[in-house]
């Protein structure tokens, strides 16, 4: 999947972050980022909290393993995530494509 690559014992996961929804949510994938609408406002790192916390209970793990590796004041993003999660984030990117 294009918005997946695999990198050793991590994998890096590019996306799109739209801040300010009412409720955060996977919308889809787009130009090889998956796209993420987040219940929070981009100030003071609150939406960039909340995209780690997001994606650490939509995969089912700890938010100190979801690493914003790339654009950390940017919309697009390139998160670091452990190898495991890929089996999950595959069948998550295959629902809303």
């Amino acid at each position: 999947m294009g918005c997946i690559r695999v990198t050793g014992d991590f994998l890096f996961l590019n996306v799109r972050v739209v801040p300010g929804a009412s409720k955060s949510g996977i919308v889809e994938v787009k130009d090889d980022k998956l796209k993420i609408r987040i219940a929070a406002v981009p100030e003071d790192g609150k939406a960039n909290e909340e995209l780690r916390l997001f994606l650490a209970n939509a995969l089912e793990f700890p938010k100190k393993d979801i690493v914003i590796t790339s654009g950390e004041k940017s919309r697009i993003k390139i998160l670091r995530l452990p190898i495991l999660a890929k089996k999950k984030l595959d069948g998550i990117c295959k629902m809303v494509t």
